[in-house]
């Protein structure tokens, strides 16, 4: 055993259960509005280089085309379900560690009862809500802070839209 693995075994351990037991896995993916945005600096930028100006416009044109194309092959704000091709959006919102169990038992039974006056008081929770209002599919999962990243600490459930506007807004 190397070093550099003995490190990781010791400093980032592993929930094997929660991995191998996963039933919904999500990738990031561009979304329309990540297009449009590189899309319009790039048409933009390149209107300024062809334009008959100065030089420092055409400078401008010239670093507006870069950072299109770096956005375009960068910016990625939508997320996509692996077994289905779905796309998603996704809102994340932080709790204190101390609301694990009540926040848990929220998402299971009744999510619109989840109390949200504690959000943004802690890092300790990271819930993230995948959601897709065309089709009204909507997974919540629970990530518990463990130092240095936040690990799964529930599975993927599905909930109901209208249950879950709570957690998309």
């Amino acid at each position: 055993m190397t070093l550099l693995q003995l490190n990781m075994a010791v400093f980032q351990p592993k929930n094997e259960w929660i991995e191998n037991k996963m039933e919904k896995e999500f990738s990031r993916v561009h979304s329309a509005t990540d297009i449009s945005v590189s899309l319009a600096i790039l048409v933009a930028g390149c209107i300024l280089v062809a334009l008959p100006t100065s030089v420092p416009v055409n400078i401008l044109g010239f670093f507006m085309i870069i950072t299109g194309l770096i956005l375009g092959l960068i910016l990625r704000t939508g997320y996509k379900d692996n077994e289905t091709g779905e796309k998603f959006r996704k809102n994340e919102k932080y709790f204190p560690a101390h609301c694990k169990d009540s926040i848990s038992k929220a998402i299971v039974s009744a999510p619109e009862s989840i109390d949200l006056s504690e959000e943004n008081k802690g890092n300790g929770l990271r819930l993230d809500t995948y959601y897709n209002r065309k089709t009204g599919h909507v997974f919540v999962r629970m990530y518990e802070y463990i130092p240095y990243r936040y690990q799964p600490c529930s599975t993927v459930i599905s909930v109901e839209m209208d249950k879950a506007d709570k957690l998309i807004k």
